[in-house]
Formats: structure tokens, sequence, C-alpha cells
């Protein structure tokens, strides 16, 4: 029998994670005790609350202010105890037998230190993000132009991890912070979420350390979980959405691939420092015409 901790990060998506909540309701691990941690960072449209009166069996931390995804989540890290752990986004829904099947792969390859499955939107389409490789400067502008997006093999494509079809199952460089089952172990390991991300990039970094630690990340696709994409985070990234973004890209490069060539990672941050400015830009077009 294991023990199972599952942590949700909550700001402003009340309908969302009352639907994330019920699911696990429906759909609960089976194999042992399973505790579930709202984290919420200081949400005004009740979320707290509804918790606290739908879900008494939840546990809600509140926080004094929006601290980020990565803060938030160490919250619970810190002091959980279970066998495993999963980082769960409060725009998923659990499916049936999910996290007993999960849990089960982690038993049956103790080498396994993180897991994730094959995420579906909420149209039944993939979520490609499901399964990615580490970017590449390369890679990362391919994606970024759209020329990525479209390739199936190839350098280009190697942001979306193409090697494995989406339903199969394997190690690949990361897994998506939407769905991270993660063993115990392993977490004492490598260590906490990197704090210096507010929003995006902690879940590659995160990926990243834990194949340093030589713990593999493994993509089981077949077991899918419904996930809402851009349900907390919205359509359209605001300006401090769209700054952690591109801040969270430049520390990631700068962290674990820059220093062997001045002139590329001077190339790589002004780039980033570009594509910031396009994207602030369209972003702020597409609020204003929404």
């Amino acid at each position: 029998m294991a023990s199972l901790d599952v942590v949700i990060v909550s700001y402003e998506c009340r309908a969302l994670l009352e639907r994330c909540l019920a699911s696990l309701e429906r759909h609960p691990f089976t194999r042992g005790e399973m505790r579930v941690h709202v984290v919420d960072n200081a949400s005004s449209d009740g979320t707290a609350e509804l918790v606290e009166r739908r879900f008494p069996q939840v546990r809600v931390h509140r926080l004094a202010h929006n601290v980020g995804f990565s803060v938030a989540n160490n919250e619970v890290l810190r002091v959980a105890d279970g066998d495993l752990v999963l980082l769960l986004n409060p725009d998923t829904e659990m499916t049936a037998g999910a996290l007993d099947a999960l849990s089960l792969t982690l038993e049956a390859q103790p080498d396994i230190g993180m897991l994730g499955c094959r995420l579906e939107r909420d149209d039944g389409s993939f979520d490609h993000a499901a399964k990615r490789s580490f970017p590449t400067p390369l890679s990362a502008l391919a994606h970024f132009v759209g020329v990525g997006r479209h390739a199936r093999t190839g350098r280009l494509a190697q942001y979306r991890a193409p090697e494995l079809d989406e339903y199969a199952s394997g190690d690949v460089d990361a897994v998506n912070g939407a769905f991270m089952l993660v063993r115990r172990e392993a977490l004492d390991d490598v260590g906490l979420l990197d704090e210096d991300y507010w929003l995006y990039m902690e879940d590659l970094d995160w990926c990243f350390r834990f194949h340093q630690r030589s713990w593999r990340v493994w993509y089981e696709g077949s077991v899918t979980v419904v996930h809402v994409k851009a349900g907390t985070s919205g359509r359209h990234r605001r300006l401090r959405q769209n700054i952690a973004f591109h801040r969270g890209m430049a520390r990631f490069y700068r962290k674990f691939y820059a220093g062997s060539n001045p002139l590329l990672d001077g190339a790589v941050f002004c780039g980033i420092g570009a594509k910031l400015a396009v994207a602030v830009t369209r972003s702020a077009i597409a609020r204003a015409r929404a």
C-alpha cells in the first residue's frame, strides 16, 4: 500500500478547481491513503471558501499573496510525507483508474523518479506539451515561429518529443507541470522546485534536475487525464505572465546551457527579449479585441 499527496495550486479559478476536485472524488487513488492539498494564491473569487465548504476533506493552504507556482507547491512539498506526490493543475480532470495505474508503473520500475501521462484537451485533441524534449535554441525558435509545431521529425521538432507516439510509453526529457507524479525518494534526492521561477519553465527545470540525478522521467500514454489548456492562465497572457514566461526561458538557458559560447549566449538572450516584445504586443492587441 502506498500513500499519495495531491498538490493543487489555485488562483482565481473557482469553477475549474471545483471540477478538478469533483473528479478526484469520483476517481480517487484506491491503493492507499490519498491526501489532497489546495494551495490558494490569495484568490479573490471565493476559491478557498468553496473548497472548505464543498470539499471538507481537502486541506486548504491560504497564502497572503500570489507567490507563483513553485513557491506555492513547495509549501506542501516540504512537509508532505506520502510515498508519492502529484502536482496537479486545477484545470485538469481525473479519469477512472488513472492514479492507480500510474502508481503501479512507478512500483514496477523503481528507477523512474517522475511520471506524466497523456493529456487530452477538453475538445478531445492531444496536448502535445504532455511530453517534451529539452529546448535547444534551434528547436525553441522553430517552435515559437510555428515551424516546429508541424514538423514530425528532426531537430526542428525536438521540443515536442515527436519520436514517441501519444499513446505509447517510454522515457522522455520532460513531462508537463499540469500532471507530475513524483516518487518521494526521488524528490528528496533532487530537491524542491526552483523558486526563482514565478510561473512557467519550472517543470522543465525540475525534469532536467531529475535527469542530472539519474532518475528517469517517464511518459505513460496508456493513461489519459483531461487538461483544459490555458484554463487558469487565460488564452492571452497578461503582462506579468508574459514577463514571467520569458524570464523563465532566460533563467533555464542561463542555468543549464550558457557559458561555453558568449556570442550564442548573447544571441539567445537578445532573441528572448525580442520575443517578449512581440508577445506583449500581440497579447495586448488580442485582449483589446476580445
